[in-house]
């Protein structure tokens, strides 16, 4: 089994990335390749799947991303195909939160994610994801953000699960702001 590879990134689809590490070119899917440079190195975290017809590697620029996936494909009917649009088009922070508030009308904007498997996710896994924002995304000015919270009097554990949904293009004060309104839902 493999936790992660060092390599670096020769091929770019719209699905998968080729990552060389030893002169061996691994196909990886990934939910977003076009997160990655070509001739970039990378350290990508990995699950290997291996079914009767098929050896599979996912592959996931963060450990955030990596720990989510292997919440989500232990959902029953969500495999690692369904789970990849779900990582691609949602923040990490948005998913666990709408897990967290039964919001099955976010979870059901994913592809192929219907009502009932919505409800399953929601049963699965509600109270039960807790990933922490990893210190290589706080910059900055996230620092400054965490610290007004903090200042504010809210938790750590409460203060990560916002900050990776507000806007960082915004002023320190807007940014606030924002995280108050999803501190505050």
């Amino acid at each position: 089994m493999y936790h992660y590879m060092i390599g670096t990134v020769t091929e770019i689809t719209p699905s998968f990335i080729t990552l060389e590490n030893g002169g061996i070119g691994y196909l990886v899917y990934t939910p977003n390749p076009y997160a990655f440079e070509s001739g970039t190195e990378y350290k990508v975290y990995l699950y290997q799947q291996i079914k009767e017809d098929e050896h599979s590697l996912f592959g996931f620029k963060t450990k955030e991303e990596y720990e989510l996936f292997l919440k989500l494909i232990s959902v029953k009917g969500l495999g690692a195909k369904l789970a990849l649009p779900i990582l691609a088009t949602g923040s990490i922070a948005g998913i666990v939160d709408a897990i967290d508030r039964e919001n099955i009308l976010y979870l059901t904007k994913f592809p192929k994610i219907g009502d009932k498997l919505a409800r399953q996710i929601i049963l699965d896994l509600k109270g039960k994801i807790n990933i922490e924002v990893s210190e290589e995304l706080i910059n900055d000015e996230t620092e400054d953000l965490i610290d007004t919270l903090t200042a504010l009097g809210y938790k750590s554990s409460e203060i990560k699960k916002v900050v990776g949904n507000v806007d960082k293009s915004l002023s320190l004060e807007d940014q606030v702001k924002e995280a108050l309104k999803l501190l505050l839902k």
